[in-house]
């Protein structure tokens, strides 16, 4: 599997990503000289899709594959893309934070601490749907990094479409998330990814 290797705040700033929305709070101290050149459509809608693979840590043969699956789905194809994002596995366990990055909650995934409906999923790109319970499993309650990620909840709480409880490990998916509630991403346009792949 192809691995980036570029830091990860130098990433952010080259696609104009605030760190926050990967998960991360440190900012870049370097005051780097700013070259801004004017962008093609074509520049435009490969930023636009590069960010958003960026943020949820796709590359780029699982990325169009869940574009083409957001195509054939009713209704706009840039809203189903974000949403079959967001219903990913790996997405969801960071949006209830049981991680602090999508990264390491992926690695959760990865390595069986994540139980769907009682069953353990080790599948980060399974796709969730409403009334789905997502817990720690049992054996991995104690895991540093859990309890340092589950601190954020209580600061910020989650989605509106998820139920957390941080005692029990456990959180409940209450509905699909619609494009209007994904607020850190605001600022992605889905329509230029649209646009990108209809060339």
């Amino acid at each position: 599997m192809g691995k980036s290797m570029q830091p990860l705040l130098k990433r952010c700033k080259a696609l104009g990503i605030n760190p926050v929305v990967m998960g991360y709070t440190k900012q870049s101290k370097r005051k780097g000289k700013e070259v801004r050149k004017k962008k093609s459509g074509y520049g435009l809608q490969l930023a636009e899709k590069q960010k958003v693979r960026f943020i949820y840590g796709l590359l780029e043969k699982q990325f169009k594959l869940t574009f083409e699956k957001a195509n054939r789905m009713k209704g706009k194809t840039g809203e189903n893309l974000i949403t079959l994002l967001e219903r990913r596995l790996d997405n969801m366990v960071f949006r209830m934070r049981f991680a602090s990055t999508r990264k390491q909650a992926r690695q959760l995934v990865n390595h069986g601490h994540i139980l769907v409906n009682g069953e353990k999923v080790t599948i980060p790109s399974y796709l969730v749907k409403a009334g789905d319970v997502i817990e720690i499993k049992e054996g991995s309650k104690n895991f540093v990094i859990i309890k340092e990620s589950l601190k954020e909840f209580t600061k910020s709480g989650v989605m509106p479409w998820l139920e957390v409880d941080p005692d029990a490990m456990k959180g409940t998916v209450k509905a699909l998330p619609l494009r209007s509630e994904v607020t850190d991403l605001a600022d992605i346009n889905e329509q230029l990814i649209v646009e990108f792949y209809s060339r």
